[in-house]
């Protein structure tokens, strides 16, 4: 279970600046560091190294590593576009967190920062013949470490804009929360059923937006020192909006000011949805993309039939079996939560991808063969909805498909789900 500094620390590393930083305060240790062999009989040992063989290195690496930064910036910048105009803009943050180009941009600038202070302490004689060829060891490793990174970007970056790499980064991100949320359901809570819900003080909150991460532990802690129980009313994906409550205590007594602002406190509030804690979004992220794809200006129904074969993959995961020993246990028993509910999962999925597909006949056999697919996994409740979006596929495509025979076609494998 995913901790308030967990969740925040995650949020951090999604941040452009957070990874140069470091490495920037990296490149400043390093460079200091290399003094240390000064110290004891390990300089009078090691071979004498000239100070101007090292600034000449350095220099290179100040001149040339800015320059590169800067082309750095200016390729991810097109790619984040392309990203964004090709598929979908809530895809941004996907392209954004992409590892090997905030690994590479981090890299070229801490390697900037690590030749402007050594030549600055080489120029004030702060090293010594040791210190000089540690200095002139980690250059070099430095250098290499930055052509392999080079080189590995180069040919990250040029396919981090593509189509294709998005839809792979949003069913990784989907499939990740997914598996979490079906090892733990309810967030180490306590399932919300007939008998567990709550009709007490319902709790409000004045912010207005998406409900990114909720603080199980938090809540826990104070429903234990309150003798209550909580029922959370706003799942993570939830647009919290004025008067919609956020949770609901079983007592309808008078309680204590602080408990509504402790409460509110412990869920986490963004202008955007986002895909760690919120497994339906990835699968509205990739419609989105398959709807795009679909309209009159693009005319791509591969594309769609391509994110299709990744919602049968998605929830063929969700459907898998979970092992006993990968089973997370209730920590929070005073915490209830909702089940997150298949149905809006399959909506999610299927609804705009039918709607606008309805007329391309490939996309409306695709579809129906899907569904025909997750009508065989043995999960309650799959059957049910696999039947009834194929009903309503064919419905849509009894409407827009002109040709008697491509309906048909369509009818002939949706028939098979009776």
């Amino acid at each position: 279970m995913k901790t308030r500094l967990i969740h925040n620390v995650l949020q951090l590393r999604k941040r452009l600046w957070a990874k140069p930083l470091l490495y920037c305060f990296m490149a400043v240790v390093a460079s200091f560091f290399a003094q240390a062999a000064d110290y004891g009989s390990l300089g009078y040992v090691l071979p004498e190294i000239e100070a101007d063989t090292i600034q000449t290195l350095l220099s290179i690496i100040s001149s040339s590593m800015l320059a590169v930064a800067t082309f750095a910036v200016g390729s991810m910048v097109a790619s984040y576009a392309s990203a964004s105009s090709s598929a979908t803009p809530r895809a941004f943050a996907l392209v954004l967190a992409d590892d090997v180009s905030q690994t590479a941009l981090s890299s070229f600038i801490g390697a900037f920062i690590f030749s402007i202070v050594s030549i600055v302490a080489l120029k004030t004689g702060f090293y010594g013949a040791g210190g000089r060829f540690v200095l002139f060891v980690m250059t070099l490793a430095i250098f290499a470490w930055v052509i392999l990174t080079f080189v590995r970007w180069v040919d990250n970056i040029a396919r981090l804009g593509r189509l294709g790499t998005t839809i792979d980064k949003a069913e990784a991100a989907a499939l990740a929360c997914l598996k979490e949320r079906r090892l733990m359901p309810f967030l180490g809570g306590v399932e919300k059923t007939c008998s567990t819900e709550l009709t007490g003080t319902k709790v409000f909150c004045d912010d207005i937006g998406y409900i990114q991460y909720v603080d199980m532990g938090a809540l826990q802690t104070i429903a234990v020192e309150n003798d209550i129980r909580i029922m959370v009313d706003a799942m993570p994906g939830s647009f919290l909006a004025p008067g919609r409550p956020i949770a609901i205590l079983d007592t309808n007594d008078e309680v204590d000011e602080k408990i509504p602002r402790r409460i509110a406190s412990a869920f986490v509030f963004g202008d955007n949805r986002t895909f760690d804690e919120d497994p339906r979004f990835g699968l509205i992220v990739l419609s989105e993309i398959a709807s795009r794809a679909l309209s009159p200006a693009v005319n791509d129904s591969g594309t769609a039939i391509v994110i299709i074969g990744r919602f049968v993959r998605l929830f063929a995961a969700w459907a898998a079996p979970v092992e006993d020993d990968e089973k997370i246990e209730e920590k929070y028993d005073r915490v209830i939560i909702p089940t997150l509910s298949l149905a809006e999962m399959f909506d999610d999925a299927f609804t705009a991808m039918a709607r606008d597909g309805a007329g391309t006949v490939e996309v409306g056999i695709r579809l129906q063969k899907a569904f025909l697919s997750l009508s065989t996994l043995d999960y309650a409740g799959f059957r049910d909805e696999a039947r009834r979006h194929s009903a309503l596929a064919l419905e849509r495509a009894n409407g827009s498909l002109s040709l008697k025979d491509d309906f048909n076609r369509v009818e002939r494998i949706a028939r098979l789900l009776d």
